[in-house]
């Protein structure tokens, strides 16, 4: 890999660990589904020239675009909300890599090595060993948030399969197009206060919003969608893992989180069962894109 690459791979880390932090203060400024609707406005307005339809192709790209656009991100900035510490949602996040490798040996029939089956145990005796951090268990409701976000996602990835070849901006605009009347419905009915929020934030305030929109979709997905039409997905994928790790600094650095030792371990288990997950899988499977927000 090139050194222009590899600078190109440390963009789309920081950006999408950047979105973490992002999300917490969106999601607290606007609340967590309002926030994530006005995400999507925006990426919809910047993605507009791509909404084209897809024949033969639309119906799946509507799931897709409802799981990850509503579900996915809903669940995610609902999580981030929720409280905690940015550590345990972004390694979280993580799961969605043995949740999709699961999925795929049972819906696509796909081999699943002895390697395999214990790389996905380890993932999720990581996430166990968070969740019992007395900072974590405080705040759980955060981690099965973000743990029920991965899931989705690993279920639109599975999906993906079914409509290959669109290209990562139009099915950016199409998840945004889905997603903000979607996400709009969902807040008049579980948040209130709306119109006093809107009416009163401050129009730097919409930075978050708008900065999760570019920074996280169209940068960062849009580079690694570019990576990987030029190297393997094995290759691309595990020089994203550092995105938690990124995120975690950022955590500590702008809220003062405090990392507990079972956080630590746990994350390092997590990271090392998703690591161990990617290097033998899918050498020759290519995809839209690690959704990492």
């Amino acid at each position: 890999m090139s050194a222009l690459h590899l600078l190109m791979i440390v963009l789309a880390n920081s950006a999408w660990g950047i979105n973490f932090i992002a999300g917490k203060i969106g999601a607290e400024v606007f609340q967590p589904l309002l926030f994530t609707a006005i995400r999507f406005l925006f990426l919809l307005l910047l993605m507009l020239p791509w909404l084209k339809p897809a024949p033969g192709y639309m119906k799946p790209l509507l799931r897709v675009a409802f799981l990850l656009g509503v579900l996915h991100f809903g669940m995610i900035f609902t999580g981030l909300h929720a409280g905690g510490n940015i550590a345990s949602i972004a390694i979280t996040t993580q799961l969605y890599v043995p949740f999709s490798a699961i999925f795929a040996a049972i819906f696509l029939k796909e081999k699943v090595s002895l390697l395999s089956i214990v790389s996905i145990a380890v993932a999720f005796g990581g996430v166990m060993v968070i969740g019992f951090d007395p900072i974590v268990f405080n705040h759980i409701d955060a981690i099965l948030w973000v743990t029920g976000a991965a899931f989705v996602m690993a279920v639109a990835t599975i999906l993906m399969r079914q409509c290959p070849h669109l290209g990562v901006f139009r099915l950016q605009a199409w998840i945004a197009v889905v997603a903000c009347p979607s996400l709009l419905l969902l807040s008049a009915i579980f948040e209130s206060g709306q119109t006093q929020i809107l009416s009163h934030v401050h129009l730097i305030d919409f930075w978050t919003p708008l900065y999760s929109a570019v920074g996280a979709s169209i940068v960062g997905h849009g580079i690694v969608y570019y990576l990987l039409g030029r190297y393997p997905v094995s290759m691309v994928t595990p020089l994203l893992l550092p995105t938690p790790v990124i995120a975690t600094f950022l955590g500590v650095l702008v809220f003062g989180d405090t990392l507990g030792w079972k956080i630590i371990v746990g994350g390092s288990m997590t990271l090392l069962g998703v690591l161990m997950l990617l290097k033998p899988a899918r050498p020759q499977q290519k995809r839209l894109g690690n959704d990492k927000m």
